[in-house]
């Protein structure tokens, strides 16, 4: 069975999603889907292994559990001598095609830009590697900004006729200028003016290693190592970098595996 929390996560009761429920009473939070992300709670002091991987548990017995665009059909979760399977639900992907890009930022070949696309990844990428001991995910995400969404997470994408990566995040079109805001609390952890394909970008830590990222904007209004609050303005909507027209590029992810914004943080709300 499950419910919806408004602005926060679906809650699985009873360990809905997990095999062999009954004997397996590990408390569950959120989707096990294709894009998904799970809270659990352990005993205080219990490790955990997710895959045979060991995560980081909160004093509280926080962890997080995500689940990528391809991720396999089950997951298994060990807390101290506890063993789960989670059945991770499949989904289907659109296919998207941009076209009008300046060829020059879909295949680039100037030694110049390719360094820059280079330093870009390792900026990004250090920041994926964070492993803080925050919980500001713990009170579920919120949607930075009302719009219409023009672009899904995991849709396998053309640009210019030519096949590139999936789309990992969501894109909402809105007017230059838009105010962004911070789905959630957390600490800046990178704010970059001009990157090559994302312009001015900006990524937030909520801890345990899943951040959050805003790129595309005309405007970033806070700092390195700044802790922001739910709802503080963060941004504004633009179309720099790799854009066709203004939208904010939201996307999440643990440590290096992509999540869906759109599953973690429920309906866009009414605008």
């Amino acid at each position: 069975m499950r419910r919806r929390r408004a602005g926060l996560f679906v809650i699985l009761l009873g360990l809905a999603a997990v095999d062999s429920a009954a004997a397996c009473d590990i408390p569950l939070q959120g989707q096990a889907v294709q894009g998904g992300l799970v809270i659990g709670r352990a005993p205080v002091g219990a490790q955990v292994r997710i895959d045979g991987r060991r995560v980081r548990v909160a004093p509280d017995g926080l962890f997080l559990l995500g689940f990528g665009r391809d991720a396999p059909a089950t997951s298994t979760v060990k807390v101290g001598a506890v063993i789960c399977t989670i059945s991770v639900e499949k989904r289907a992907y659109k296919i998207t095609r941009i076209n009008g890009l300046p060829k020059g930022k879909v295949t680039p070949t100037k030694p110049a830009d390719l360094k820059r696309i280079k330093a870009d990844n390792a900026a990004i990428g250090k920041v994926r590697k964070l492993d803080t001991a925050i919980t500001d995910f713990a009170g579920g995400f919120q949607w930075p900004l009302k719009g219409r969404i023009s672009g899904v997470y995991g849709s396998q994408r053309f640009l210019n006729g030519k096949p590139r990566r999936p789309h990992n995040g969501v894109d909402v079109a809105a007017k230059a200028g838009t105010p962004i805001r911070a789905p959630a609390p957390g600490r800046v952890a990178l704010v970059h003016q001009d990157m090559f394909f994302s312009g001015k970008t900006l990524m937030i830590d909520h801890g345990h290693g899943l951040s959050s990222v805003y790129i595309h904007m005309n405007a970033i209004t806070v700092k390195p190592g700044q802790r922001v609050k739910t709802g503080d303005l963060i941004g504004k909507v633009g179309m720099t970098g790799r854009a066709t027209g203004p939208h904010l590029h939201w996307g999440m992810s643990l440590f290096k595996t992509h999540l869906d914004p759109a599953v973690i943080s429920g309906p866009m709300p009414d605008r």
